[in-house]
């Protein structure tokens, strides 16, 4: 029978590894963005064998399973490079997340890259910038507003995501609530309570997004 006592006392339990879930989708995205852009850059530029090897990356990142991923990087790769057998748990599921992420971010980037206009870079160009310079005072502005909804979503993905990290032996909250499951055989309750701060969580962010959306807007004086 549904217990909803337990259920409501599990909530406050598996709150307090939430911010294990937060950290570890906060730093996967912020590190996925940085590769991202590399890799969008390289294949953009038509980099020398990099652009290759970043479309390689992409490929094989956006085509194989993430939990496949993270067991290569924790398990299979320490057994050829033992100083990757240091890194814990924690850092690894941030680490694969990461690199799994950037494969979506550099495809978001490359098309709104690509969704400015080319007359944008000509404007640039005819008044003596660069295109170091084109692209941080003018392409990547207007880029990162059509981008943003795309950037949600994948930082929801992320928050999701991370709930992988149990499989790596790491207690964050699906981790803790599988441990109560077993303990207490309250399945039920114990992984919608779970459920329902993932939930929590994304519609905290939905608002968080709406305003950022709403700021960077503001100068086209409307919504995208």
């Amino acid at each position: 029978m549904f217990d909803l006592g337990y259920l409501l006392s599990a909530l406050p339990r598996l709150l307090q590894f939430m911010y294990l879930t937060i950290t570890i989708a906060v730093l996967s995205m912020l590190f996925g963005l940085i590769l991202g852009l590399l890799l969008e850059t390289a294949i953009r530029r038509k980099v020398f064998l990099l652009s290759t090897l970043s479309k390689v990356y992409i490929s094989f990142f956006r085509a194989t399973p993430l939990l496949v991923q993270l067991f290569i990087l924790y398990y299979g790769i320490p057994q050829v490079i033992p100083a990757f057998g240091e890194i814990n748990a924690y850092w690894a599921t941030v680490i694969g997340i990461s690199m799994n992420c950037a494969a979506y971010l550099a495809e978001i980037i490359r098309g709104a890259i690509r969704s400015i206009d080319y007359g944008q870079w000509e404007a640039c160009q005819s008044i003596g910038m660069t295109r170091w310079q084109s692209m941080r005072r003018v392409i990547l502005p207007q880029a990162l507003r059509i981008a943003l909804p795309s950037f949600g979503n994948q930082f929801v993905t992320v928050v999701k995501e991370t709930s992988l990290g149990f499989t790596l032996g790491l207690t964050e909250t699906m981790a803790q609530a599988k441990l109560m499951a077993a303990d207490t055989y309250k399945f039920l309750e114990s992984f919608l309570a779970a459920a329902i701060l993932y939930w929590l969580a994304a519609i905290v962010y939905g608002y968080i997004q709406a305003a950022m959306e709403k700021r960077v807007n503001r100068p086209y004086g409307h919504e995208v």
